[in-house]
């Protein structure tokens, strides 16, 4: 049985799946990131809720992909679990051909 991880590479090698894959890469970040830092200070939804002032639905929204956040709710929550939040671009890797 393969594991994700070995799907998923399977799976990029079609180049229409990995563009497509590549494009959420940043959204499934941010949300890994907040389940993580969540999980790490042992907070429920609910928990964080009420630290942060964001309501748990949305906060459930946010963590299944659901929600488009704006960068105060993200603060918000960063700061109920004593993170500060950063954002940074980060220049494209281009291929460059021989």
């Amino acid at each position: 049985m393969l594991t994700l991880n070995q799907v998923i590479s399977q799976k990029k090698e079609n180049e229409e799946f990995k563009a497509a894959y590549d494009e959420l890469q940043p959204e499934m970040a941010l949300i890994n990131a907040l389940i993580d830092a969540r999980v790490e200070q042992g907070l429920t939804q609910k928990d964080l809720a009420s630290r942060s002032g964001v309501q748990q639905a949305d906060i459930s929204r946010l963590e299944h992909g659901k929600g488009n956040p704006r960068l105060r709710t993200l603060q918000k929550l960063a700061q109920a679990m004593g993170y500060n939040l950063q954002i940074s671009f980060v220049r494209k890797e281009v291929a460059h051909e021989r």
